[in-house]
C-alpha cells in the first residue's frame, strides 16, 4: 500500500513528521508537501510561476520526500501527476497546527489538499489537531494510522472526502468517535494598516470568532466535548434543492 502524506503547515512542521512516521507502520509512505508555511490558502494553485521540486532527508526517515514552492494543492496534483511512478491508494494531509472545523474548510490548505486527492479519484483524508498551544500529535497520528483499512476497505462515494478534528487530550481522556456535520465559524476581521521603511502603506489581517453555530451533531460541538470528529465533504456546492424553485423564477435572456 502506498500512501501520499502533504500538509499545509510546511514540511518540516511536527505534525507531517508525526503523521508520516505513524502511517508508516501499515503502508509505504511518499512525503510531498509545501516548502514553508501555506495555511488558508485554500484550494490555490500556482500557474504563473514554476514549481520546483527538491528532494529532502526529513529528519530521521527514508521514506521519499519532497520540498515544494507552492501550495498543498500544488504538492498533491505534482506528486501524482509527475513525482510518484504510481499513484498513492490513500491521501493524506496533516496533522494541521489548529482546528479545520465548520465554514473554516474553505480557507483550508489542509482541506483543500485532501479535496485535490477526492478530485484525482483517490481515497483522502484530512486530519487536524483541534488547539494551537502545548499540542501533541501522538494520537492524531496513532488514529490516523489505525483507519487506513477502514476507509480503504469501505470505499468513499465519488468527490468526498473525511475531515478528521482530534481534541488536543490524552487518549485517556477522549469520549470517542462522532460522525459530524461542519458547524458555523464566524470572525470580526480586522485590518491593521502599517508603514512600510520606504513609506508604503500596507495591511495586515487579525480577527477572532465572535459568533459560530455548535449545535450538538456538529464538528464543534464534539470536539468541545473531548470527542473525535469525522466529517465525510462532499465539494459539490451545488445547492440542489433550490433548483426547482429558480426554474420557477423564469428567467429570460435580457
Amino acid at each position: 500500500m502506498r500512501i501520499l502524506v502533504t500538509n499545509d503547515d510546511g514540511i518540516y512542521a511536527e505534525g507531517i513528521y508525526k503523521l508520516a512516521s505513524a502511517l508508516e507502520k501499515v503502508g509505504e509512505v511518499w512525503v510531498v508537501a509545501p516548502d514553508r508555511q501555506r495555511s488558508a490558502t485554500g484550494h490555490a494553485i500556482t500557474m504563473h510561476d514554476p514549481l520546483r521540486a527538491e528532494k529532502v532527508n526529513l529528519f530521521d526517515k527514508s521514506f521519499p520526500a519532497w520540498s515544494i514552492n507552492g501550495t498543498p494543492t500544488d504538492c498533491v496534483k505534482l506528486a501524482i501527476e509527475a513525482l510518484m511512478d504510481k499513484k498513492p491508494d490513500i491521501v493524506f494531509s496533516g496533522i494541521n497546527k489548529g482546528p479545520n472545523m465548520g465554514t473554516d474548510v474553505l480557507y483550508s490548505g489542509t482541506v483543500s489538499a485532501a479535496i485535490e486527492a477526492a478530485i484525482l479519484g483517490i481515497p483522502a483524508v484530512a486530519v487536524s489537531l483541534a488547539d494551537h498551544e502545548n499540542v501533541n500529535y501522538e494520537y492524531a497520528a496513532e488514529f490516523s494510522a489505525s483507519i487506513v483499512d477502514k476507509v480503504l476497505s469501505n470505499p468513499l462515494p465519488p468527490d468526498t472526502l473525511l475531515n478528521i478534528n482530534v481534541p488536543n487530550c490524552s487518549k485517556e481522556n477522549l469520549n470517542g468517535v462522532k460522525i459530524t456535520t461542519l458547524g458555523v465559524r464566524k470572525y470580526k476581521n480586522a485590518f491593521i494598516e502599517r508603514i512600510d521603511p520606504r513609506g508604503q502603506v500596507y495591511y495586515w489581517l487579525g480577527g477572532e470568532i465572535v459568533d459560530y453555530h455548535n449545535e450538538e451533531g456538529t464538528d464543534i460541538h464534539s470536539v468541545q466535548n473531548n470527542h473525535i470528529s469525522i466529517t465525510p465533504i462532499h465539494f459539490d456546492l451545488t445547492k440542489f434543492d433550490l433548483i426547482e424553485k429558480l426554474n420557477h423564477w423564469h428567467i429570460k435572456l435580457a
